[in-house]
């Protein structure tokens, strides 16, 4: 049976990978309050009845997160908040051991709960089939994934860091503001982006990017999402109101319905801090017009008096998706007849994709898809699809809930 409170992807959403960029609410104005007061209130309100978790990766967003829950914590008397941290032993490209224990001792925090994830979950095991059976298509699709951390936070609220790398990263004005504001030395790099922020991207380059990666789409596809990045190319000069527009993109609030939707089988109150509009207002009015000098700047600007400079300035990220793909996804791959896909995506470039050796993570929203129409279950959100290899439907609306 199909969970119907989900949102659900759309045919053109399946085919990118993403989800498309409208939300479908209006956006006014921008928060008096400062960007650091705005976060800590919306943390304090998590704060009540229930045990406070942070997922915590070790990464910038989720130590901001943890730092701040922690001092906001200590201010009001309350007790500390209890950081949740997925250790994957073998595994060394999601490696965080040592950030992890950088930010814990810094902050003086002794007890976390520690998950060590001994088998990886891949994206057609035994319990991903089963919750596709009950849940449907969804995004993201590491929903799907049976998450060890739900269970042990049963009935508690749980903070994430999700969100930073949109809301704390750089803005088409950035490399202006570097440049023209700052004084920065023109370096042959700081030009490039400069220019590539200048100077919207041909159809010519953007089809060679996309064929490196996505080549999965038809050339109706392609066409499609060149248009659509083309028109990327053309957001705010101003750093304030480009911040503000993240608001009314779909991502966050499919990934707060969906997420939270997931959560509630066990319970948990799930809380974004980092998307909470009154932060992302609050962050838009201090930024102005020329906003920061990148996402180091926005970090220090937030939490230099919280997290140790060493962490605010890493650019490294863990990865967790290597090891997702196996031996059910391949042979499923191999045994597919094709069908159940939209449009824009060519059912043999994409088996090619799933059959690679470091497949693309934004391929499994269509792996899902095919995988459904193979079981004769329905594609929620994707009421038109192809039948069989090569069929055409017609297209959906780009956006909105389903």
């Amino acid at each position: 049976m199909t969970d119907r409170d989900y949102v659900r992807p759309t045919p053109d959403e399946i085919a990118f990978g993403v989800v498309g960029d409208t939300a479908g609410f209006s956006v006014t104005g921008l928060h008096p309050t400062g960007a650091r007061a705005a976060l800590e209130l919306e943390i304090a309100r998590c704060f009540g009845d229930r045990p406070v978790y942070v997922s915590f990766s070790g990464g910038r967003d989720s130590s901001a997160v943890l730092a701040v829950a922690t001092s906001v914590a200590r201010q009001r008397g309350l007790p500390d908040p209890i950081p949740v941290i997925r250790r994957y032993p073998g595994d060394p490209d999601s490696d965080e051991t040592s950030w992890q224990n950088l930010v814990l001792e810094h902050l003086g925090i002794r007890h976390p709960i520690v998950i060590d994830v001994v088998e990886r979950a891949t994206y057609l095991d035994d319990a991903v089939t089963a919750n596709l059976r009950r849940r449907g298509l969804l995004w993201p699709p590491a929903l799907q994934l049976d998450d060890p951390m739900l269970p042990l936070v049963a009935h508690g609220t749980l903070l994430t860091g999700e969100g930073g790398d949109e809301v704390l990263g750089p803005r088409r004005i950035t490399p202006l503001t570097l440049l023209l504001r700052l004084g920065r030395r023109p370096r042959p790099a700081l030009l490039r982006w400069a220019l590539l922020s200048v100077f919207p991207r041909g159809r010519g380059r953007l089809n060679r990017e996309l064929r490196q990666g996505m080549g999965w789409l038809t050339d109706a596809g392609r066409r499609e999402l060149v248009e659509r990045l083309r028109a990327a190319d053309h957001r705010p000069w101003h750093w304030g109101r480009e911040t503000i527009e993240l608001l009314g993109r779909r991502v966050p609030d499919v990934l707060a319905r969906n997420y939270q939707r997931a959560a509630d089988d066990h319970g948990v109150r799930i809380a974004h801090p980092l998307l909470a509009p009154r932060f992302v207002r609050a962050l838009a009015a201090e930024g102005g017009r020329w906003g920061f000098a990148g996402r180091t700047a926005v970090m220090r600007h937030l939490f230099s008096d919280l997290l140790p400079d060493e962490l605010l300035a890493r650019s490294t990220k863990a990865h967790f998706g290597a090891v997702r793909w196996g031996d059910a996804e391949r042979r499923f791959a191999r045994d597919w007849d094709g069908g159940g896909l939209p449009q824009w995506i060519d059912p043999e470039r994409i088996r090619a994709e799933w059959l690679s050796e470091h497949p693309a993570g934004a391929s499994v929203l269509a792996l899902h898809a095919a995988w459904l129409h193979a079981e004769g279950l329905p594609v929620e959100g994707a009421s038109e699809v192809s039948g069989a290899p090569g069929a055409q439907a017609a297209a959906s609306p780009r956006n909105g809930h389903n």
